[in-house]
């Protein structure tokens, strides 16, 4: 199984921003779009502020697949499912590093309503 370098969580968990990108079906990058992202000990998320009908959303989880840039790294990965017992710290995550925005902005992006658009980036071989 591949993992993130030390190196690369910090960089992208640092990063006040991320751009992401799933794959078509025929395997070109779809547009990026900028999102936030927050890292939990050894794992990066993602989160749909807009629910699950947000359209990057919706693509992402119907190709699996696909890239992110941040903070200098850019790489491919798969989007998979955090884990059940992830939601508190992902929460937790997103207050330390976003709540000088304000709760209009993190507000979308934390609690239950939040957990089930939660996308785990996994770094593909």
């Amino acid at each position: 199984m591949v993992a993130w370098t030390d190196e690369e969580l910090d960089r992208v968990g640092d990063a006040d921003e991320l751009q992401l990108a799933s794959r078509r079906a025929d395997g070109t990058l779809r547009p990026y779009v900028t999102m936030w992202v927050v890292r939990e000990g050894h794992q990066m998320y993602v989160r749909s502020a807009y629910g699950p009908d947000n359209p990057w959303y919706r693509r992402a989880r119907a190709s699996g697949i696909g890239r992110i840039r941040a903070g200098g790294v850019e790489r491919d990965v798969t989007f998979a499912d955090a884990a059940a017992d992830a939601h508190a710290g992902i929460d937790a995550a997103y207050h330390v590093k976003y709540d000088r925005y304000g709760p209009a902005y993190v507000g979308p992006v934390v609690g239950a309503k939040a957990a089930p658009v939660t996308i785990r980036l996994v770094p593909a071989s």
